[in-house]
């Protein structure tokens, strides 16, 4: 079959195909159709010549490009048959939709936006254990948005200094602590001991504010030491555990997923790595498509960026994750700018959205104006840079929220909480 043989503007997705969009840009001089059909090729069943000895039933299986809108740069959506996937095997799927091709010499640049899974895909995944409704149960907050920290700075602290931040950032009102992304188990902070250490502050937290605060421990690594961790900290009464998902690959995910049938912990994704995949808005793979992953494969949490802050991400991006990820259906449209598929999710329940990246106190009214409250709202140095220390920037960030959930603005809040009042003229 030549490149062109699978392209079949006419053909109507069945309900049992995988579909995929690809922003796409042809190598010179050549044409759209053969370079989206080369994509459906080589993601499929083809190759770049002819299989002399290839059955021709094998012609069932083949993926077909059926829309190509644009003009020099197009977005493309290819239909596969499910029967080209293995259920419950994210990295097959993945080394088949999104592979070979991204080297390909008839691209010079190609960009997987968004998936489309059928339901016999779906239903043979896990989804999150716990989800959205499920952290809300565990930490007794109904209506308001979560609120979290990252304990900094990220390097450098031992156990017990890292404890004590923890610790003044939940008397302070924080929700939530975890560790850094690249925190694990160094020599001056071992992993064990931290766990230890940070847990007995947690107690304390808890017995001093009379609210149940949440730590997690970053639990990133190989993935029989990932698994041996994750036991760790279940078994001395911690109820979640952090993983960096890019770094420890879609098949690790999936064994903890499995592994947590027992251990029952909320799983918390940070997605460090991501921007290497997606930050090119016209090569690699989106952050929507990330995020589908992570909902699918079952964690309960996912960092998707944040308007505002250092990691600044577009609007209509996060606008758009934070639906994926808290709706059971999304209808085939537009949101603004963003191209998004019809999905539905059946039994997998809702990812709760993390906001994080440059945020501080200030940043609270925007956020809740533009995400709602089904967000968990992290702060680092925006916490811990407080001129007051992170006793001070965690009640300035508890303030904050409690004046946008009381219909307050933050200035006129300010006028009678100190720490909010410095936190505004400082940030």
């Amino acid at each position: 079959m030549k490149y062109t043989d699978y392209v079949d503007l006419k053909y109507k997705p069945k309900k049992t195909d995988l579909i995929c969009e690809f922003y796409m840009e042809p190598a010179s001089k050549i044409k759209p159709h053969e370079a989206a059909g080369a994509i459906a090729s080589e993601s499929s069943i083809g190759t770049w010549t002819d299989v002399t000895e290839a059955p021709k039933r094998i012609d069932r299986l083949v993926a077909k490009v059926f829309s190509i809108k644009g003009n020099k740069g197009y977005y493309i959506k290819i239909a596969y048959p499910s029967v080209l996937f293995e259920l419950n095997n994210i990295p097959q799927i993945l080394s088949s939709i999104a592979g070979n091709i991204f080297g390909m010499k008839t691209i010079k640049n190609l960009k997987l936006l968004d998936i489309e899974f059928p339901e016999n895909i779906i239903k043979s995944f896990r989804g999150p254990m716990y989800g959205i409704y499920g952290v809300r149960k565990l930490l007794k907050v109904k209506d308001r948005p979560l609120l979290g920290t990252i304990i900094k700075p990220k390097l450098g602290l031992n156990e017990k200094e890292h404890a004590q931040v923890a610790y003044n950032a939940w008397i302070g009102g924080c929700d939530i602590v975890k560790d850094d992304e690249n925190l694990s188990s160094q020599s001056f902070n071992k992993f064990l001991t931290r766990v230890i250490e940070t847990l007995k502050a947690r107690d304390k937290a808890e017995e001093k504010t009379g609210e149940k605060k949440m730590y997690m421990p970053n639990i990133t690594a190989e993935t029989e030491e990932m698994l041996r961790r994750a036991r760790f900290v279940k078994k001395h009464g911690c109820e979640y555990a952090m993983i960096d998902i890019v770094s420890c690959g879609w098949g690790a995910l999936q064994t903890l997923r499995e592994e947590n049938e027992k251990l029952k912990l909320v799983l918390h994704a940070h997605r460090a790595g991501y921007a290497a995949l997606s930050r090119n808005p016209r090569h690699g793979i989106s952050m929507l498509v990330i995020a589908k992953l992570t909902r699918l494969i079952g964690l309960d949490q996912l960092h998707i960026g944040t308007i505002v802050g250092k990691m600044e991400t577009p609007k209509t991006e996060v606008v758009g994750l934070d639906q994926e990820m808290e709706q059971s259906m999304i209808l085939d449209h537009r949101l603004e700018s963003r191209h998004m598929l019809e999905q539905r999710w059946y039994h997998i329940k809702p990812t709760f959205a993390v906001c994080s990246g440059g945020l501080h106190p200030g940043h609270i009214s925007y956020l809740v104006k533009h995400l709602g409250k089904n967000i968990i709202i992290q702060m680092g140095g925006g916490i811990h840079g407080h001129p007051l220390g992170t006793f001070g920037g965690a009640k300035a960030a508890r303030q904050a929220l409690t004046a946008v959930m009381e219909g307050k603005t933050l200035k006129n809040y300010a006028k009678t909480h100190i720490e909010l009042k410095k936190a505004l003229e400082f940030f």
